[in-house]
């Protein structure tokens, strides 16, 4: 009798014990995106320069992949693969994005512009392109989103409407 408790106990032991570990919260792996390994190459992490001064930064596979989630949530609208819809003779390619004025062609002055859009020019702001201020997204986010653009100005085939890198 004493043998069969101790097994029921053992049972409902592990009745309440195993949903609670199988139910418990699990930290979710950052995936790389496929777009990201196969069109932007990236597997290991890229170097991607962060000023005019030349300093880079390494840039993940997953770092890309976030920021490639946040171009499609936020400017996807506006900027498929590249182009920009309101002003089609400007897209996000590597020429355009070195021919605005100041350059956006490295990580912190693509987020200065997107915290506070300009005109292609840099003569007055820009309505065409939200503000994107820190309360919005953090800036870790939105170097990821300037990541994934520069990359894909870089190397994405197809991206904006002049490569100069396959």
């Amino acid at each position: 009798m004493l043998r069969r408790g101790v097994f029921v106990c053992f049972l409902l032991g592990i009745l309440i014990v195993l949903p609670l570990v199988l139910l418990a919260p699990q930290p979710v792996l950052a995936a790389a995106d496929s777009y990201v390994t196969r069109y932007l190459k990236v597997s290991e992490p890229v170097p991607l320069q962060v000023d005019a001064q030349g300093q880079t930064r390494l840039f993940s596979a997953e770092d890309l992949s976030a920021g490639k989630r946040l171009f499609e949530q936020n400017c996807l609208n506006c900027h498929v693969g590249g182009a920009t819809l309101p002003d089609p003779t400007i897209s996000l390619s590597l020429t355009s994005l070195e021919g605005a004025t100041p350059p956006r062609t490295t990580i912190n002055s693509l987020v200065s512009y997107l915290r506070e859009p300009m005109t292609y020019d840099g003569s007055e702001e820009t309505f065409w392109c939200r503000q994107v201020p820190e309360s919005w997204m953090q800036q870790t986010e939105i170097e990821n989103l300037a990541a994934f653009v520069l990359r894909a100005a870089k190397i994405a085939p197809g991206w904006g409407v002049d490569n100069l890198e396959s």
